[in-house]
């Protein structure tokens, strides 16, 4: 049975699971709000478990990790949940896992398979000559091209190809590092197709190109710093590999899988069409109101993926490297997340009178007018650990909730926290998606990739002191 046919299935039988869970959910089961300032801070542990598990499991029991982490992330999602049915009750922590699942982890799972299976298909081959200049030119364009198909759409694209130029290279490891920090995530933060966040804060209400308009001059200035810090770091390793121009013979390049290109192009019509298209037809999921245009995006997300699948040829997909282990540790570890984030995420909206507290009182000035650095530190640092994602949701709420308020006179505030969210989801490889992608892939094809710990010294030397730069010349 061929790929295509396997996802096909697949989708199918999820999509009749959806469809008997949708006919069989009662809108009492929310009838309770899931309240953080009444949850105790224990049910804040399986939250720190999965992230002690991620950072320490590939260092400590590495093959274990390989082959069982889908039972790690199952274990402390499982330990979260028993942990609300005990406090709130089986109703409550089924509509609260609902709600978060159909709201945010599916949307968001969604646009990942389709944009990773589509290109996975587009292989770039050829000879590509890993000089520093080279290597600064797929990084300036991989910055370029994220926010227009996502940080997951460029990452798939180039590090297939990049990870091959430098293959003879024997320092290569921060060419890495560095396209985690531009092309993953840091190019990424000028539209919602670009960063999850983003695409989540488009989802409540940010005009599309608001981003664009508000956020280019802080991304330009990132990208201009981390480019020619990397350049003079390549030219270094470069130089004391003994190396003074081509590292090989040029063949021409070819690219192949180019109906991938316009199925990337779909899956970005079906972003916008979502927020453009209202019909105010909605259905109600457990408590959770899931809206007919949300429906048909994640419907075309699907479609994408299968016709990606039977439109491109497997030798080519072959010949690109390509394999579902990325995209399937992700889908694992990251329902692990998004569920354990759960009871975390009410006690932060709790505000002041939830476990945070001390937190959230950072946030405001004396006057109670919003602490914009503290938004982007805040935000930037949970992000770091917390999944980008549904950390800007939070400070999107905290910060009112209202996109009209936040486009307009909190529009710093919400600049804030966008930058904070995308920017500071390089910190860490479980800051956003896409990181942890790449360093799998890297890492399967024998790039000695730092590990968890040692890619925040990299990221600790390098951003933090570009994100203090931020505040003091942006905010």
């Amino acid at each position: 049975m061929t790929d295509w046919k396997r996802a096909a299935i697949v989708a199918l039988g999820g999509c009749a699971a959806f469809a008997a869970i949708l006919a069989s959910s009662s809108p009492a089961a929310a009838a309770e709000v899931l309240d953080g300032a009444k949850l105790p801070w224990l049910l804040g542990l399986p939250f720190v478990g999965i992230l002690m598990s991620i950072a320490f499991a590939p260092l400590f029991v590495r093959e274990w990790w390989h082959i069982h982490y889908a039972k790690a992330a199952a274990f402390w999602a499982f330990l979260t949940l028993a942990g609300l049915v005990a406090v709130k009750g089986f109703d409550v922590t089924a509509a609260a896992f609902v709600h978060n699942m159909a709201l945010e982890y599916a949307p968001f799972i969604l646009m990942l398979l389709a944009l990773f299976t589509a290109a996975g298909g587009i292989a770039i081959t050829g000879s590509l000559n890993a000089t520093p200049l080279f290597n600064g030119a797929i990084l300036a364009f991989g910055a370029g091209i994220a926010s227009v198909i996502g940080t997951t759409g460029a990452s798939m694209i180039l590090i297939r190809p990049l990870i091959r130029a430098n293959a003879s290279r024997r320092f290569n490891a921060h060419v890495v590092v560095f396209f985690i920090f531009l092309v993953s995530n840091i190019g990424g933060a000028l539209s919602p197709l670009g960063d999850p966040p983003l695409f989540l804060g488009f989802l409540h209400g940010v005009d599309f190109f608001w981003t664009t308009q508000k956020l280019w001059p802080e991304t330009l200035f990132a990208v201009g710093v981390l480019l020619a810090l990397f350049l003079l770091i390549d030219a270094y390793y470069f130089k004391r590999e003994g190396r003074s121009g081509a590292s090989g013979p040029i063949i021409p390049l070819r690219v192949k899988g180019l109906v991938n290109i316009a199925l990337i192009g779909v899956v970005v019509a079906s972003i916008v069409a979502s927020g453009l298209w209202r019909p105010d037809v909605s259905f109600d999921l457990y408590g959770t109101k899931i809206e007919l245009q949300n429906l048909v995006r994640e419907a075309v997300m699907i479609g994408v993926a299968l016709a990606s699948l039977a439109l491109t040829n497997r030798a080519s997909r072959a010949e690109n490297g390509f394999d579902w282990e990325p995209i399937r540790e992700v889908a694992y570890l990251f329902a692990g997340i998004f569920t354990c984030i759960i009871p975390v995420m009410a006690m932060l909206k709790a505000g002041k009178d939830g476990p945070f507290a001390f937190v959230i009182g950072l946030l405001e000035h004396a006057d109670g007018s919003p602490n914009n650095p503290v938004y982007f530190w805040t935000t930037g640092l949970l992000s770091s650990f917390l999944d980008n994602a549904p950390t800007y949701l939070v400070f999107f709420e905290l910060a009112g909730g209202e996109a009209a308020k936040l486009m307009g006179p909190l529009a710093d505030t919400l600049a804030a926290i966008s930058l904070g969210a995308v920017f500071m989801g390089a910190n860490s490889y479980i800051g956003n998606a896409p990181n942890f992608m790449v360093y799998a892939i890297a890492r399967d094809a024998g790039v000695k990739t730092p590990g968890f710990f040692r890619y925040m010294l990299w990221s600790g030397a390098i951003l933090l002191p570009l994100f203090a730069a931020i505040t003091w010349l942006f905010m």
